[in-house]
């Protein structure tokens, strides 16, 4: 049978504070205890994971193995507890709902940003979660109830969730003024995968979503450089660096000199992106389904070119 083990969130911070400062006194006093308390309390929690933690030396002293593994659980374990407590902080501030959102890099770039704005000017008091994440997972976790509203690309259906119309946009090749690629403002795919490609980072839907499209034709990406937000792609490719496939909707929001924007022509160029929630529309707070209803009538069509 695994032995119990007994340890308290005063040991959990003593160790780390120890771990980090190399002595036990310093350690101790950052932790407001006497020395003879702060080894004690060492010594005990050893006894409990049957396990030395530290090494003793003349200067003070230093992590053991099994020392470094729980150091790293314990900053986790202590991380988690002040995200929770920051997440718990406005409740007692009068916060009366939350609202977990998830949605792809397009809807996060370009949509969400204004008509959140809306939302949380008519409900100061709700807190809105808002995370990133590829469609098929957002679908699964809005059906899961993981989340409580979903923005999307999906073209699929699910008997567990229901999607309204968003918005609709498309990708589009941004590339460097100079540039000889689609001199009339268009371009094939197959065309932009003979340029060295700027993408954002891989795991984020575009880059998956275009990977995938290459790897259909039997091409490789030569991907220059990865970043994490548009506007360093939008700014990378006007260095030169090379070309990128980004939603139309985010030039709105960037500097556009130094670059050209080419129309992909390609019939999955053009995306709607769609919201979605569970089709019980009962499992929602009030002021998840206030948002929903937001969003749903947020359509205004194709971004404009």
């Amino acid at each position: 049978m695994q032995k119990l083990m007994h340890y308290s969130l005063v040991d959990i911070r003593l160790f780390v504070a120890v771990a980090d400062a190399g002595n036990v006194s310093r350690g101790a006093a950052h932790c407001f205890l006497a020395p003879s308390s702060a080894s004690l309390r060492i010594k005990q929690l050893e006894e409990s994971l049957g396990t030395r933690l530290f090494v003793r030396e003349a200067r003070g002293v230093s992590l053991t193995r099994a020392g470094q593994v729980m150091l790293e659980h314990c900053r986790r374990c202590l991380a988690e507890l002040e995200q929770m407590h920051a997440n718990l902080a406005p409740y007692a501030e009068g916060v009366k709902s939350h609202v977990t959102l998830f949605a792809n890099s397009t809807a996060i770039a370009s949509y969400l940003p204004e008509d959140l704005s809306v939302f949380l000017r008519a409900y100061p008091a709700v807190r809105v979660s808002l995370e990133e994440r590829l469609s098929h997972e957002i679908v699964a976790a809005v059906a899961e109830g993981r989340a409580d509203i979903g923005v999307v690309t999906w073209s699929d259906e699910h008997p567990d969730v229901t999607f309204w119309p968003y918005h609709e946009d498309e990708l589009v090749i941004v590339a460097p003024a100079a540039t000889e690629l689609g001199q009339d403002g268009k371009v094939r795919f197959v065309e932009c995968l003979a340029h060295p490609i700027v993408s954002l980072a891989s795991g984020t839907a575009i880059h998956t979503f275009i990977a995938g499209k290459a790897a259909a034709l039997g091409y490789p990406i030569d991907v220059r450089i990865q970043v994490a937000g548009f506007s360093a792609v939008v700014a990378l490719v006007r260095s030169g660096a090379g070309i990128a496939i980004v939603p139309r909707s985010v030039m709105r929001n960037l500097q556009d000199d130094g670059v050209r924007t080419l129309t992909l022509l390609e019939p999955w160029a053009v995306r709607q992106l769609s919201v979605c929630a569970r089709s019980d529309e009962k499992l929602l707070s009030s002021h998840a389904l206030a948002l929903l209803q937001q969003l749903r009538g947020a359509y205004r069509g194709p971004a404009a070119g």
